[in-house]
């Protein structure tokens, strides 16, 4: 589908001096910058060292806390190598400073496309837009997706297909730890994913004349199971915490994991996805990569049976999670940022 030459964002703004109408949202849903919160350190670290042996047990722990108080979290140690988060980054990069005809190779706004290049969050849907271009691949299993992927810039596949076999890894060994912390099997979520899905976003935040006006995604909560997030080195990322939006501090190397709605669902409300957002800044371009790890959509989706008893009821009702994510893409989240009161018992 051919798409006109305003479809980027970042095909609008340089040189720019003002935010065009189309993404200046009204002044009870701006980001109030002044009023974030800074924090060194705004979400817990966790180090997963020992992970496999010796501090197995304290690591459980951790995460566990995590997963209850925050719903969000960072971890260094993983085992993916600097290297391959590096070239990830420069590449990624790269590509968004390809020319505009060679993007636009792989341009469309059909959700369901399993490559594509797009703007905002769904621009068919949503009246007002995001400061953000992306580019989306699905990448599990590898080998059907790989050769869809952009030949330019010319280590795309080889550098991107490195990276999502080593962060699948660390995905799957997270679910581990996180159904051991639910008191579950360390395979449960695993299992209940059936086939499992990953997709990636590259996201592009271009510079923003008046980054205090719009949004580079507004608050949302992430509607797969787990999301693993690597960015580059600029400020944008963004955590509810107790009413008032927190700063994410980039520290190089690390991934912050957040959980989505399905692990809400599965844990029975225990564990909550929480709200999230990014917002733009006047000065430098930001690149973040999440990874969103994902049933397969035939996969049922429902609260564990181990957490649910007479003084825990069932909060949801079984689905697929392609119910589930089309509810999500048609609709966008609601108020809350999440569609999951649709599901509820």
């Amino acid at each position: 589908m051919a798409a006109p030459k305003s479809a980027l964002t970042s095909d609008l703004v340089y040189g720019a001096t003002h935010v065009p109408s189309q993404y200046v949202r009204p002044e009870h849903d701006r980001p109030n910058l002044g009023q974030v919160i800074q924090s060194d350190i705004s979400i817990p670290l966790i180090d997963l060292q020992g992970f496999d042996g010796s501090r197995h047990s304290e690591i459980i722990k951790q995460i566990g806390l995590a997963c209850q108080e925050s719903g969000f979290f960072q971890v260094k140690n993983h085992g993916i190598d600097e290297a391959v988060i590096d070239n990830m980054l420069a590449v990624a990069k790269e590509f968004f400073h390809l020319p505009e005809s060679e993007r636009m190779k792989v341009y469309s706004e059909d959700p369901y496309r399993t490559i594509r290049l797009s703007t905002s969050f769904n621009v068919r849907a949503e009246e007002i837009a995001s400061w953000r271009d992306y580019l989306r691949l699905h990448c599990h299993p590898l080998e059907d997706y790989i050769h869809e992927w952009p030949a330019n810039p010319p280590s795309f596949r080889e550098d991107v297909g490195e990276y999502c076999k080593e962060v699948r890894g660390l995905a799957v060994r997270l679910l581990h730890g996180i159904s051991e912390s639910l008191g579950l099997e360390e395979h449960y979520i695993n299992k209940a994913l059936a086939k499992h899905g990953q997709h990636m976003a590259i996201n592009y935040y271009p510079p923003c004349p008046q980054p205090e006006l719009t949004y580079g995604l507004p608050g949302h909560a992430d509607p797969n199971v787990v999301t693993l997030l690597l960015q580059d080195d600029v400020e944008g990322l963004q955590v509810l915490k107790g009413g008032k939006w927190v700063a994410v501090k980039p520290i190089p190397h690390t991934f912050i994991v957040n959980l989505g709605d399905q692990i809400q669902v599965i844990s029975n409300d225990r564990y909550k996805s929480v709200l999230h957002r990014a917002v733009v800044n006047s000065n430098k371009e930001r690149i973040s990569i999440p990874t969103f790890y994902c049933p397969s959509y035939d996969a049922v989706i429902e609260p564990a049976p181990k957490l649910v008893d007479d003084d825990h009821p069932a909060v949801y009702r079984s689905f697929t999670y392609g119910e589930f994510y089309g509810n999500f893409w048609d609709k966008g989240p609601n108020k809350n940022g999440t569609c999951l009161g649709i599901f509820k018992n």
